[in-house]
């Protein structure tokens, strides 16, 4: 693991710079300044680690719209950097804007989508109706419109959530609206796969198996987690009903993706083992030192037990809302949640299972 796990999240108008020390059990923060309204999403480019994409209130006329832009934070903050000075101490710091996302023809940007995998220079921008693909130019100072796609339909349709499949060379990207799921081709910007009432009331987030290439996770207001393959969407492959309230966020584990992570309104994370419909189906679901009571069974038979999910643990350490759930992107074994109050708790998965998976 590398000597911190960096995690980012904006409050109002700042965004946070968290730095764990492992090793020390020791956390960080560092405070930039967001001057251009209250963040509502927030996404890092995974191919450069200054950069970052913010989703911002902005009063316009009579009305207030939600606008997009790039950012760099200072060079001493990325991750990585070393340089953690103490929060108590250190002053706020200021955002680099590299470029706006911002087409006011489109409306409200909802979250703002990088490619997974490349260069860093794709992201996909979710505003109102309209599904907006974007070409980041001259060291991202520039964002060109590449490709856009729009929801057909009647009422105000609305997009809520997007996710971009690693997958097929990164050319999918899923999206939800209202109670739907569709898919889309960025080649073509059109639609390859839609799933109508996905869930019985809004889809709030969605998540792709990053081992399994058909495979994705949606949550919603219905209380529930449901997990598709986009091949066959009639009905889902499985569906999870342990929280009681909202689920806001759904998130696979990066390595082990039989490990998934949920928050909730009901002020729960909950951390699932979903080993039947993940890439290693039958893993090692008992350990050896763990059969010194049944030595008698025969090889074979201890073999064959079918695969179990379960939920490994709940955690309650929230007073409010749990509005995100993430994997550290430098330990497997290691997760954060943030909820309406502010509150970021950063948990590990418990060591038995981690031994379970591992042996």
């Amino acid at each position: 693991m590398e000597d911190d796990a960096p995690v980012i999240y904006g409050l109002e108008f700042q965004i946070h710079i968290i730095d764990f020390d492992d090793e020390n059990n020791i956390i960080n923060k560092n405070v930039l300044l967001h001057q251009v309204g209250e963040i509502w999403h927030i996404s890092a480019s995974p191919a450069d680690k200054g950069v970052l994409a913010t989703c911002y209130n902005k009063p316009s006329d009579s009305k207030v719209l939600t606008c997009a832009a790039v950012w760099r934070m200072p060079k001493e903050l990325e991750p990585g950097s070393h340089e953690s000075p103490d929060d108590s101490s250190s002053p706020a710091h200021t955002l680099e804007l590299l470029c706006h996302l911002d087409d006011t023809a489109h409306g409200s940007v909802a979250c703002v989508v990088w490619e997974p995998t490349g260069d860093g220079r794709r992201v996909i921008s979710l505003a109102d109706s309209h599904i907006l693909l974007w070409d980041l130019q001259e060291s991202s100072s520039q964002a060109v419109l590449a490709g856009s796609a729009s929801l057909e339909g009647k009422g105000q349709l609305k997009f809520t959530s997007g996710r971009w499949s690693p997958h097929h060379t990164c050319t999918q990207v899923a999206t939800a609206n209202d109670t739907t799921i569709r898919g889309w081709d960025t080649r073509s910007m059109s639609q390859i796969y839609c799933i109508e009432n996905a869930h019985g009331q809004l889809v709030r987030d969605l998540d792709f198996n990053p081992n399994k290439q058909y495979y994705l996770a949606s949550c919603g207001d219905d209380c529930k987690v449901k997990f598709w393959d986009t091949r066959n969407v009639t009905e889902p492959v499985k569906t999870l009903e342990e929280h009681s309230h909202w689920v806001w966020s759904v998130r696979y584990n990066h390595s082990h993706d039989q490990l998934v992570l949920t928050g909730s309104s009901d002020s729960r994370v909950i951390l699932s083992n979903m080993v039947s419909i993940s890439s290693e189906p039958f893993g090692h679901l008992v350990d050896d030192d763990d059969l010194s009571d049944q030595e008698e069974r025969r090889p074979e038979e201890k073999s064959q037990e079918p695969p179990q999910d379960s939920v490994i643990a709940t955690y309650e350490e929230h007073e409010d809302s749990v509005y995100a759930v993430d994997w550290s992107s430098a330990d497997p074994w290691l997760f954060a949640s943030l909820s309406y109050d502010g509150r970021l708790v950063i948990n590990r998965v418990p060591r038995a299972l981690k031994y379970h998976i591992l042996l």
